[in-house]
């Protein structure tokens, strides 16, 4: 009791200090920006806690989403001391990457994110400035460039057919059902393996990849857990929930892998020398990197090869997982748009033959089930937190400089002002005209990867990968609910992670096709 009473005072205490600095320090926001009325309308806020206990009850887009409704398509929040707009509407997004872009492409930095290693390398986490340039500009004409994306088709071919063995595997040794997410993930991974150091990382034989591969699951895992400390700035040197330690834990084990992987390359290019006849990989261009202006390094250090080759993991496999699970859920949950597109390739495809990335541009249907899914399940219902880097004004509103900005996607995706029956999955609103909007950020009621200068640099990868996955094993199996399950009745919550995933692991069995 007496432990009890005395833990009670310390939190008392320290919830009394934050609302003090979190009060004064609004106070003086108001007093340097003007008037409390110029900020975008919002709901009323708490002491310490802001408008946390508001979103209590539902996922956090949904929360927004429904806030939105009230309080308009830009609004703001307190998540804890955390100053918080909200873009819910495609009109407020096109205001904000066509005339804001520069002004609001920071990064906010959340604590999972931080550690001993810092953002240089990191694409993602990296304040907009010259070396985040560098890095777009390197993943741009480099790693996702057509040429590259074009000479490394084969690995991407192969690593989908395996994915197609594994299932059918599973599916001759009788298994009742199998986690359709696993598959994707395990491909997903193996993909970036193979083009980062050409390696097999889940190959059996492969223990450093299976350690590696363990890790930087554990880092997704803690990254994507919410963390207290990133809403009240005293629990941060706590870090109570052990997030931070957690997953820097994770990280740092990760890294000595990956450093192994660097050494063995290096080593190897000091002994054979730079073939420009070897098909080269992503290590391959990292190691390379010479850099050209005064303010770009000479070379990429190790750390910071770590850094990017890590990041191309926990950014590329959980993202497009998500997105190949919830297409075949929602095939699932709606039998005839299933009938539709396994019609499609049937037609088209003999089930024997291995499908190819240039087949997808005579499979419409197929490649509007991908559109319709990015519509209603976008990977980041919040894309990756933007923050304004300096006081800008946006639709009459004033954004303080420092302000997080939360792109809703998921609310924007499904609008009823833009889209009609916005909650149904119907694949063919993306059939109608070649005007229908398209992901690569132009289209902002539709915009599942971005837009502007912090847009998903992937997307020509990502298009090339989903479609193929996907249409590879609706074309070779048919797929059943276990135990005979109404598809009407399927769960299709979602969770919140990194990345909005299915609340229930969608488990189905697959039925190799067999022409009648």
């Amino acid at each position: 009791m007496e432990y009890e009473l005395i833990m009670g005072l310390i939190v008392s205490i320290l919830l009394w200090v934050a609302w003090v600095m979190v009060s004064d320090r609004r106070h003086r926001r108001a007093e340097r920006f003007g008037q409390r009325e110029l900020l975008p309308p919002g709901p009323r806020w708490w002491p310490v806690v802001g408008n946390m206990f508001q979103l209590v009850g539902a996922a956090p887009h949904e929360a927004f989403a429904r806030l939105a409704r009230k309080h308009g398509p830009i609004m703001t929040l307190w998540l804890g001391s955390m100053g918080t707009v909200v873009v819910s509407s495609s009109g407020a997004a096109r205001e904000m990457f066509k005339s804001h872009d520069a002004a609001l492409a920071g990064r906010k930095i959340y604590e999972s994110m931080k550690g001993g290693h810092g953002t240089e390398g990191s694409l993602i986490t990296s304040q907009y400035g010259a070396h985040w340039r560098m890095l777009r500009r390197l993943a741009t004409t480099e790693f996702f460039v057509t040429s590259r994306l074009d000479a490394m088709r084969g690995v991407r071919s192969a690593c989908v057919e395996r994915m197609v063995g594994f299932v059918e595997e599973a599916s001759a040794a009788g298994t009742k059902a199998v986690d359709v997410g696993r598959f994707f993930f395990l491909m997903n991974f193996n993909l970036i393996g193979n083009l980062m150091f050409s390696k097999d990382l889940l190959d059996p034989r492969a223990e450093r990849g299976k350690r590696f591969f363990y890790h930087a699951g554990k880092v997704m895992e803690f990254a994507g857990k919410p963390n207290l400390a990133d809403f009240l700035p005293l629990l941060r040197w706590l870090d109570p929930q052990r997030i931070r330690r957690n997953t820097q834990h994770h990280v740092d084990q990760a890294f000595e892998i990956a450093g192994g992987f660097i050494k063995e390359r290096m080593e190897k290019m000091e002994v054979e020398g730079d073939s420009e006849d070897r098909k080269k990989d992503f290590l391959d261009v990292l190691l390379g990197f010479r850099g050209d202006v005064a303010e770009e390094p000479s070379k990429f250090s190790p750390r910071t090869i770590n850094v990017i080759v890590f990041e191309m993991f926990t950014a590329g496999t959980d993202t497009t997982t998500s997105t190949m699970e919830w297409a075949m859920a929602e095939l699932l949950h709606k039998p005839e748009a299933m009938q539709k597109v396994q019609s499609e390739l049937r037609s088209a495809f003999d089930p024997t033959q291995k499908l190819r990335e240039s087949d997808m541009e005579t499979l419409p249907y197929l490649k509007a089930v991908i559109k319709e899914t990015l519509r209603l399940h976008p990977p980041l219902p919040f894309l990756v937190p933007h923050m304004a880097m300096d006081t800008c004004q946006m639709l009459g509103y004033h954004i303080p400089k420092e302000t997080q900005i939360l792109v809703n996607v998921w609310a924007i995706g499904r609008d009823p002002q833009t889209w009609v029956d916005p909650l149904e999955f119907k694949p063919e609103r993306f059939l109608k005209s070649d005007a229908m909007p398209d992901f690569r950020g132009q289209h902002f009621e539709f915009i599942p990867f971005g837009s502007g200068r912090r847009m998903c640099p992937a997307v020509p990868l990502v298009s090339r990968l989903l479609p193929l996955a996907l249409g590879s094993l609706l074309l070779k199996f048919d797929w059943v609910l276990p135990d005979g399950a109404d598809p009407a009745k399927m769960n299709m919550a979602e969770k919140m992670g990194i990345t909005l995933r299915k609340a229930v692991p969608l488990k189905v069995i697959p039925m190799p096709y067999k022409e009648s």
